[in-house]
């Protein structure tokens, strides 16, 4: 990262964390310059793109002032311990950085963005999507990248679109994602379901469904799985794409979550994928707003010309202002920016998650070891004992201003559910997740006795 762009997040941070109050002066220009071993130029650019946000103010001869605090969330639940919200917290948006990148694209592309664009996507934003991606290890060919509108936009078409093996049932992890879960059921689409736990799925099971020569493709979410929060291993996702390559079955890779990785050898399954068969999905709206309704696929070449087709019937394009004020905000470094700060939040309150769970569950010999994956995410879940009701225990939770998400709309009909609860840190305070995991427990335990 641009080391302009460290010093802008470590003023933002010291201002949101109180170190720096309202109206407290911030240190001299050279004082930063010693701090991080920059010239003054430097920190003097980094000063300017703080004031444009209206964040801190100059004086002359005096220096930089913080005018106040922007970051609280207003909300009328203010007593409220979310862990059901999945959607990005609005605060941790800089909607004044995107603001300018919305006007720079009308003003740059003018009557383009006003025009329909083409099916695969605004082509100036696929070339900087290209760079991008080869830092998660996914090496792609322009022509490969689309631009849709949004990940379900892309798994639709996926679902609708005759694929070269000539195939037509979908194998699914159970659980799963439940919206595309929700359009496999209303369209009547024939579905193979597989289970997955903590320690991952059957691969001798998934072989087993793969050699019965009829699945099309396997859905699946390898990294920070929704709803449990855990990854597959490099072995499992090597011997994943071994099994497609020798079935001739396709992979959906959906790595809607890849920009919160710690662990920068964690490959998708995309990186060992010899034989044009995994398609790779990512999602922007997690790591920055989910209205802004941008996604990729990379496809093998053999489903473009299919894929393009049906997505220009299903709507011609994507929004063209969109993806310009998001090409803008790439190229800027205002993307890696605001990714290094937001990863860093949700890390510091996934380790928070995982270090009460740990403490709150280990004192209680009735429930199982929580699984800490080798790489957190937002979302974590527990299993519960055999004599406790999931939709109980959330009901009267929420009595409590504890909020909690049932899985039920995250398998299919007719599939036995696992009892799980899920946690997702995305809009909790860190301050409160330790209290809300107690209430939690607390709660488990006093309903742990009882037959339902």
């Amino acid at each position: 990262m641009y080391k302009y762009l460290a010093i802008i997040n470590f003023i933002e941070s010291q201002i949101e964390s109180g170190a720096l109050q309202e109206g407290a002066k911030l240190p001299s220009i050279r004082e930063l310059a010693n701090q991080f071993i920059c010239n003054k130029s430097t920190i003097i650019k980094a000063l300017q793109e703080v004031e444009k946000k209206h964040i801190i103010y100059s004086v002359s001869k005096s220096g930089y002032y913080v005018i106040k605090k922007n970051f609280k969330q207003k909300s009328s639940m203010t007593d409220a311990i979310d862990f059901a919200t999945s959607a990005p917290n609005w605060t941790q948006f800089p909607y004044i950085d995107f603001q300018h990148c919305i006007n720079k694209a009308i003003d740059t592309y003018q009557q383009d963005l006003f025009i329909y664009g083409t099916p695969k996507g605004l082509p100036s934003l696929i070339d900087v999507v290209q760079k991008q991606l080869t830092m998660y290890q996914v090496f792609a060919k322009n022509e490969q990248i689309f631009i849709t509108s949004g990940v379900q936009q892309a798994l639709f078409i996926l679902t609708m679109l005759p694929f070269p093996n000539g195939r037509n049932k979908i194998v699914i992890e159970q659980p799963s994602y439940h919206l595309f879960i929700e359009y496999l059921n209303v369209k009547g689409v024939p579905v193979v379901p597989i289970k997955r736990t903590a320690q991952g799925i059957d691969l001798a099971e998934l072989e087993q469904i793969f050699s019965g020569k009829d699945v099309k493709f396997f859905y699946t979410m390898p990294r920070f799985h929704n709803p449990l929060g855990t990854s597959y291993t490099q072995k499992e996702k090597a011997a994943i794409a071994k099994l497609a390559e020798k079935y001739e079955v396709y992979i959906v890779e959906d790595d809607y979550l890849a920009d919160f990785e710690q662990n920068l050898k964690a490959d998708p399954i995309f990186s060992y994928d010899v034989s044009n068969r995994v398609i790779y999905l990512k999602s922007y709206s997690k790591i920055m707003f989910p209205g802004l309704r941008i996604g990729v696929a990379v496809l093998p070449e053999k489903l473009i010309e299919g894929f393009q087709q049906y997505k220009k019937i299903t709507d011609i394009d994507s929004s063209m202002i969109s993806q310009a004020a998001l090409e803008i905000y790439i190229k800027s470094g205002m993307f890696e920016r605001h990714q290094t700060k937001v990863k860093q939040s949700y890390f510091t309150r996934a380790e928070q998650l995982y270090q009460s769970l740990e403490k709150h569950l280990q004192a209680d010999s009735v429930f199982k070891p929580v699984v800490r994956p080798s790489s957190i995410s937002v979302n974590a879940h527990i299993a519960l004992p055999k004599n406790v009701n999931a939709n109980q225990v959330i009901k009267h939770l929420a009595e409590q201003n504890v909020y909690l998400q049932s899985l039920n709309c995250n398998y299919l009909p007719n599939v036995k559910q696992e009892r799980l609860l899920k946690f997702n840190v995305s809009n909790v305070e860190e301050s409160k997740i330790d209290e809300g995991i107690q209430l939690v427990v607390k709660e488990l335990i006093h309903r742990r006795n009882w037959f339902v």
